[in-house]
């Protein structure tokens, strides 16, 4: 199933200052630094660390550009790497600030009258005396006026893991019944790196913040598994078989892998 978070690694590169004219020792290891690489066009700060290892390799993480370079490695091959390398460089480092921002815009703000995405829509928070329910469009959370906001996020999330668990009992139902298979359990996931899974014993698992999505993505995210209890692999038979439950599985696959999850 595909993932909240995809992050692809280069097989080889670095970061290293193009105008760096430090001689580099080739026998004893040095401390990390941080260096900067600009030719004229690319311009990026990079930490560098030598280890004991056969090539040159760059990671873009939450530190920023990190290379990797063997002991013996000189300063100009690490250079020439990171030439070759950095419009890969700065495409990750876009491409983090843009994800950093969008995690940014969708933070939860856990106060009365904040908002929290649910199945496409937009929910107002309100603490309320009556029991907790959702009304049109508002969230009333039975809560004392004074609440703290982590007691606001336990609540909301509370009431989300219970319609979680209805909505994704019934959609499983619905498509497994299609299908002709059967599901024997359904149980919400908290898991980080996947929406779902389903296991040969017609188990399914579904990530419970999938909530925070359109009904449709959730649907897609549901019949990628129950289309797993047919086949379990990530063959053209599956994939045939997802199209039988969910037409436009393509267009919903790269939508999920587009979207951001509000952070919790």
């Amino acid at each position: 199933m595909p993932t909240p978070r995809q992050r692809t690694d280069p097989g080889a590169g670095v970061q290293r200052s193009l105008f760096d004219d430090t001689d580099d020792d080739a026998a004893a290891p040095r401390p990390a630094p941080w260096r900067r690489f600009d030719d004229g066009r690319r311009r990026f700060d990079y930490l560098l660390r030598r280890a004991r290892r056969r090539s040159i390799g760059i990671r873009v993480d939450e530190r920023g550009v990190v290379v990797s370079a063997p002991n013996w490695v000189a300063l100009r091959q690490v250079h020439d790497v990171l030439a070759d390398k950095a419009d890969w460089v700065q495409r990750q480092l876009t491409l983090r600030a843009q994800r950093g921002a969008a995690l940014h815009s969708a933070r939860i703000d856990w106060r009365d009258g904040g908002t929290l995405p649910f199945l496409g829509r937009v929910l107002t928070l309100r603490l309320a005396a009556t029991a907790t329910a959702r009304h049109d469009d508002e969230l009333r959370l039975a809560l004392p006026a004074d609440s703290d906001s982590a007691r606001l996020r336990d609540a909301a999330q509370a009431w989300m893991q219970n319609e979680a668990g209805a909505l994704f009992a019934a959609r499983c139902a619905h498509f497994a019944q299609r299908l002709g298979v059967t599901v024997r359990a359904v149980r919400l996931s908290s898991a980080r790196t996947r929406w779902g899974s389903a296991s040969a014993d017609g188990t399914v698992r579904l990530n419970w913040r999938l909530l925070h999505f359109s009904p449709g993505l959730v649907d897609y995210v549901i019949a990628h598994e129950i289309a797993h209890l047919r086949e379990m692999n990530h063959g053209p038979r599956f994939w045939e078989t997802v199209g039988e439950l969910f037409p436009d599985w393509s267009d919903a696959r790269a939508q999920l892998r587009r979207s951001v999850l509000p952070p919790w």
